[in-house]
């Protein structure tokens, strides 16, 4: 790996660490990139890399709360930590078979420029109105039941559509059924895990037997490239996810939502003037 991979594996890992946790979009950026740019992806490979690294940043952050819902969940099953753990296993079930059905099929979308502007705009005008119009009836994780984590595990699905975001949709779900917006985060944070560390594992497996996947990732560095992407990944997600939390304890949504507007617009704008690298 020579210097110009690691910078790219470092920029990469940051994208990574930031755009996974915050209502904008890993795939849109980790798409765009390149495409803005003209540098090489790894591919497959690469993204499991910076998948690994983000499921060891929720882990590590919240690990005292997952022995907490863990322990409770075989223990206690009927406390409320237990029931809560209960409710983010199954809540997780649709994406899992929403992502392993349909995940090959939606690829093609993922490096269409066009349907990521939209779906930045469309999602950011969503996440603003519904946080502007929502009440907060739910104020702790206790307070989520059944019906309430299913129908965020439902919204989950969508995230596999680029553009969307995954914490997008659900913090937006969460909201729309009165979880106020620091507990709608970190049940966000908590439902992700599963998701993306099973999205990783299912990569690393298909990697294994695709010629293709080998040779993206050589091209960007290799297994270093892969060792710097989680470290960084890892290391920006753990500070984000803090960030994310205290910001909303105080703060709306609406930021992130002018944030997504402004960068669908340019990307519409570049998309329609020809000013992207061909998709590699």
């Amino acid at each position: 790996m020579n210097l110009v991979d690691f910078f790219h594996a470092v920029v990469y890992g940051i994208v990574q660490g930031i755009t996974e946790f915050l209502p904008i979009s890993s795939t849109a950026h980790l798409t765009l990139i390149p495409r803005f740019f003209g540098w090489s992806y790894g591919g497959m490979g690469f993204d499991v890399a910076l998948h690994v690294g983000t499921a060891a940043a929720v882990i590590v952050f919240f690990w005292r709360r997952w022995v907490q819902l863990i322990k409770a969940g075989f223990t206690q099953p009927k406390s409320p930590f237990g029931k809560l753990f209960w409710i983010i296993v199954v809540s997780t079930i649709p994406a899992s078979l929403v992502g392993v059905l349909l995940n090959d099929k939606v690829a093609s979308l993922q490096s269409d420029p066009y349907i990521i502007g939209v779906c930045l705009i469309f999602m950011g005008a969503i996440l603003w109105a519904v946080d502007r119009s929502s009440a907060s009836r739910v104020t702790d994780l206790t307070g989520i039941n059944v019906k309430t984590g299913i129908l965020i595990g439902l919204a989950q699905c969508l995230a596999i559509i680029p553009g969307v975001s995954r914490s997008g949709i659900t913090i937006t779900a969460g909201r729309a059924l009165g979880v106020n917006r620091e507990t709608a985060a970190e049940f966000t944070f908590l439902l992700s895990l599963p998701i993306i560390a099973g999205d990783a594992g299912y990569h690393f497996l298909k990697m294994r037997t695709d010629a293709t996947a080998a040779a993206d990732l050589a091209a960007v560095g290799g297994t270093g490239a892969m060792i710097v992407g989680i470290v960084v990944s890892f290391l920006v997600g753990l500070g984000v996810i803090k960030f994310l939390l205290d910001f909303l304890k105080k703060r709306s949504l609406a930021v992130f939502a002018i944030y997504r507007f402004v960068l669908g617009a340019l990307v519409l704008v570049w998309t329609f003037g020809g000013f992207f690298y061909p998709a590699a």
